[in-house]
């Protein structure tokens, strides 16, 4: 497992080693004891999975403190650009972005700790998404940030016109009306 690094401190891009030969390949999705060794101690407790089709946008949400969930995300199947919105106000990179492709063919991960707001657009025809959580979903804990936002300023690498919401979604507030860390 090699960990890569992306524009902000904790989130972190984590490349499986893959064996490959002629009948396909073999990957260790996630070791404990190796995560904690080189991202961080955590225990996940809750696995979530979604299939969307191209241009369905899910998010941006978040769990408000004592609730808030760090995740560990990553494709099975297809082609998502995952986001993860640093909203930690303490923080010298609040209301920053950062943004990572996730692919069935690179298998990278996306580690995204508390203190997150987290979305993926769908690039592929068909995406089967999976994540882990390291703290149940609370609904009436539950926050988050309008997809478009001008503040934070998301480049989705798709056309506006494709992009799909659930009703929910076209609701969320402003980055400066939601409620944050």
């Amino acid at each position: 497992m090699e960990i890569i690094k992306t524009n902000i401190e904790d989130v972190l891009i984590i490349k499986p080693a893959i064996l490959s030969d002629s009948r396909g390949y073999f990957f260790e999705s996630f070791v404990q004891k190796e995560f904690e060794q080189k991202v961080c101690k955590t225990l996940f407790v809750q696995d979530n999975e979604s299939k969307s089709s191209y241009g369905v946008l899910r998010g941006l949400h978040y769990q408000l403190p004592p609730f808030a969930q760090a995740k560990l995300v990553r494709v099975i199947k297809g082609k998502v650009l995952d986001v993860a919105v640093d909203i930690r106000k303490k923080s010298p990179t609040f209301g920053k972005y950062a943004a990572v492709e996730l692919s069935e063919e690179n298998h990278l991960q996306l580690f995204i700790p508390r203190g997150f707001a987290h979305g993926f657009v769908v690039l592929s025809n068909e995406t089967i998404f999976q994540y882990k959580c390291d703290n149940y979903y609370s609904p009436q804990n539950e926050g988050a940030i309008i997809w478009n936002d001008e503040t934070v300023g998301i480049d989705w690498k798709i056309a506006e016109h494709d992009i799909i919401l659930s009703e929910k979604d076209k609701k969320h507030p402003a980055f400066t009306n939601a409620m944050i860390f």
